[in-house]
């Protein structure tokens, strides 16, 4: 029962599984439109990276990691006040309200507290604002995030009640990521709309730290974080320190090796523990670094070549597939078949990410590692191959030592053109 229990606790819900497919149809419709209208809000390496961190953040939790399933069970068994039931409506609506003013101030306080915020910097990390941005979310959030629920577990709240809220409450805050919505009336008033959260992303001093909510802005406006847009006031997107990077392992822990050398390095034994506690923008005097007031506009975007693009493209596809079959046929899998799939994606998207910033040797890694997972599939039994997750996975393996091999033969042959023209003469 236990163990049963657990894995539903544990943010598995099916709304976010069958939700997965629709988000996607979303952006392409997005990205259409923008195009369409003049008003394209994606860049390709950017959107990489969003649908990357996104799809490797739900490996933690198909992987079950961190304590929160065991404790979650264990208070609903032993401290349970049982004061709602499933079986009546009101607890779905009352359980809907506590989840989003637990979403506020679990929100707020990783805005505020350091620590917190290097779990939750990594969906503030992208530059641009559209649909794909919902995506980026964090691979270290069963940290911490739990902590912020557990009161509604200790109130009764049901276990298929919490998980369904959740879902719901995840669903929701998709669609406010878009820059095509404009003002919404009353609806801004009461709910989390496209132009306040906008807001929330924003990096400008006038807007920075405000409209926390999941789906109501309402605990903005009760508890003062609510700030609406300044027609005078363009929002600029980011953070304040910049990623400059589309990796997504270095977006997941960048804040946690600031701290780290924040602590060796300052010479004052309080600040040394105060870096992790501290408000997010706070770093001892002597570690402070000089910004250039210009780069704060300034887009990271590393001018690459046209086949770097396409093979980002398509490398794109293929985690998008095999992450999406992943969680379909997730009942088949073995843990360490999980393990696997979410250290290959993990690493594929770190790959493609370095071709990314113009690193064109990697193409080389990519076919390397590409043959390996060939050869380990195919002779280790790594995983099973009549699945068709690993079919997919075996078919990107194979296209990318293809193609890899193709552009390294192209490349010489350009490089070998000029000698050969040059012998001639």
């Amino acid at each position: 029962m236990i163990e049963s229990t657990a894995a539903v606790v544990t943010d598995k819900s099916i709304i976010i599984t069958f939700a997965v497919p629709v988000f996607f149809i979303l952006i392409l419709i997005e990205y259409c439109y923008g195009r369409y209208v003049g008003k394209d809000t994606y860049r390709l390496n950017d959107t990489f990276t969003s649908i990357s961190l996104g799809m490797i953040s739900r490996y933690p939790t198909m992987l079950n990691l961190g304590v929160q399933s065991l404790i979650f069970v264990y208070v609903s068994k032993y401290f349970n006040v049982g004061l709602l039931s499933v079986k009546n409506p009101l607890t779905w609506i009352i359980a809907f309200l506590l989840y989003d003013l637990s979403y506020y101030w679990m929100h707020r306080l990783h805005h505020e507290i350091k620590i917190l915020w290097a779990t939750h910097s990594v969906h503030h990390h992208g530059e641009d604002f559209n649909l794909a941005t919902a995506l980026r979310q964090t691979s270290t959030g069963w940290i911490w995030k739990w902590i912020f629920y557990l009161p509604m577990i200790l109130l009764g709240v049901p276990v298929e009640v919490f998980v369904t809220v959740a879902g719901i409450n995840l669903v929701y805050q998709f669609w406010v990521h878009t820059e095509h919505i404009g003002h919404l009336g009353f609806l801004e008033k009461i709910f989390i709309t496209p132009m306040n959260h906008g807001i929330h992303h924003a990096k400008n001093k006038e807007y920075i730290d405000a409209n926390y909510g999941g789906v109501f802005i309402i605990w903005d406006r009760m508890f003062g974080t609510y700030t609406a847009r300044m027609p005078e006031v363009d929002p600029v997107y980011g953070t304040v320190s910049a990623l400059k990077s589309f990796n997504p392992i270095w977006a997941n822990i960048q804040i946690y090796t600031t701290m780290i050398k924040d602590s060796i390095k300052t010479k004052k034994l309080s600040d040394k523990l105060k870096v992790f506690y501290s408000k997010t923008y706070w770093r001892p005097d002597d570690c402070i670094e000089e910004k250039d007031p210009k780069e704060f506009f300034v887009k990271y975007n590393p001018i690459v070549s046209k086949d770097i693009t396409v093979f980002a493209f398509f490398q794109m596809l293929f985690t998008i597939i095999v992450s999406g079959s992943v969680l379909f046929v997730l009942p088949e899998h073995s843990y360490n078949e999980i393990a696997v799939f979410g250290i290959t994606i993990t690493l594929l998207s770190t790959l493609t990410a370095s071709l990314l910033q113009g690193n064109w040797y990697v193409y080389l890694v990519i076919f390397g590692f590409s043959v390996c997972g060939i050869l380990g599939i195919e002779y280790l039994n790594l995983l099973n191959m009549s699945l068709i997750s690993t079919q997919l996975l075996m078919s990107q393996f194979s296209v990318n030592a293809f193609v890899v091999s193709l552009v390294v033969a192209y490349q010489g042959y350009k490089t070998l053109l000029p000698i050969k023209d040059k012998s001639i003469l």
